[in-house]
């Protein structure tokens, strides 16, 4: 029987992230299947963090190191990102952030090769190429399991800010999709995405793990797609709603805003109500069709407000406590974005308004990457 490991404590918040990233054909800028020999190339270097393979081999994933600030994960990131890009140079393929490729067919990409992922894809038949999508996972590092279970319960009501605010996927087979973020229609074909269970301390959560492996639903928490989950050898709860931003500098800025936010809940404990659960699927969805502009409803004080004005809202409750984690930078970068209307959809819907040329927006993409 598969078991639930122990919650690894942890005495601070610590941070860290995982970006699935876009290896480019430079020559017509569709996806590349390169991922095996580039991450060869990569792995004879010297350097932090982690770069190992994802679901099919047009992608990679880069991991950082744990963080204690916003300030440390962005020069971190900084200075992978320049080591993948002149990898990538001297390989001759691009690399680019961005949530999904904006013409890629799935039917032609390739299952990486490892006993996992062959396993995802004998389960999920073509949902598994379908997965060549490209997302933001952050780790938030917690005290204990109890308070995983609250975190995941607690960090409901935003999530369509992260959504919002990282949304970079508004193209999908050579077509605008009008929505922002269209990379999550995908992750919601999978029968166990969505939200957690309603389990509020970790050894109900062990419980109702040991129960989902008997009935062989689950072997391992990688099983779950929930939009936020604990990750218990890690002894962190982990936020996977995001999409790949297309800068460095902007995944180290949602890392900074979920690590503020993690630290301003458990200080002010907020008290749970299952009710927020209510509107969570139209509010999710709202996020991912309008982003920035969703009008989000509030079920406990049935209200309604745009996104932009939660924003503003959640920065004001975080602007005290920016300066213990080093974030005031990205804490402002964040309130510029929700004042500004500007995700990373809105920037390559107004490249292909230039040039109307989706090769074109994937070169201006690899650009931006690779210069921040």
């Amino acid at each position: 029987m598969n078991t639930l490991p122990p919650f690894k404590e942890n005495k601070d918040l610590t941070l860290g992230v995982e970006l699935e990233l876009q290896l480019i054909d430079l020559q017509h800028f569709n996806l590349a299947m390169e991922a095996k020999d580039f991450l060869r190339r990569v792995g004879e270097r010297n350097h932090t963090g982690k770069m190992i393979p994802e679901i099919t081999q047009s992608m990679i994933e880069l991991n950082s190191s744990v963080h204690e600030s916003y300030s440390t994960l962005v020069q971190e990131l900084r200075e992978l990102r320049d080591i993948l890009a002149e990898e990538a140079l001297q390989t001759h393929i691009g690399i680019c952030g961005g949530g999904t490729h904006p013409f890629q067919q799935w039917k032609e990409q390739r299952i990486y090769p490892t006993e996992r992922f062959a396993s995802v894809s004998e389960q999920y038949g073509y949902l598994a190429k379908q997965f060549t999508i490209f997302g933001q996972h952050i780790h938030i590092a917690c005290p204990n399991g109890d308070d995983a279970m609250y975190l995941c319960h607690a960090f409901a009501r935003y999530i369509p800010q992260f959504i919002a605010l990282s949304a970079a996927s508004p193209f999908q087979q050579g077509v605008d999709t009008a929505f922002d973020c269209s990379r999550l229609a995908i992750i919601s074909a999978f029968p166990m995405s969505g939200t957690p269970p309603w389990i509020l301390t970790w050894k109900g959560f062990e419980e109702y793990f040991s129960r989902m492996a008997e009935l062989s639903v689950v072997k391992s928490m990688k099983d779950f797609y929930w939009d936020i989950r604990p990750k218990p050898e890690y002894g962190t709860v982990e936020v996977r709603i995001c999409d790949t931003p297309l800068t460095v500098e902007k995944a180290a800025e949602l890392g900074a805003y979920a690590q503020l936010l993690v630290y301003w809940l458990l200080d002010q404990r907020p008290q749970l109500s299952k009710d927020i659960y209510i509107t969570y699927l139209i509010n999710r969805y709202r996020a991912t069709r309008y982003g920035l502009d969703a009008i989000c409803i509030d079920p406990i004080t049935r209200t309604q407000a745009t996104l932009t004005d939660n924003i503003i809202n959640t920065v004001e409750h975080l602007e005290p406590y920016a300066k213990r984690f080093h974030a005031e930078v990205a804490l402002k970068q964040i309130k510029n974005a929700a004042l500004n209307h500007a995700n990373g959809a809105a920037w390559l819907r107004k490249k292909y308004s230039d040039y109307r040329s989706l090769n074109d927006v994937v070169r201006s993409q690899v650009k931006l990457w690779r210069k921040g």
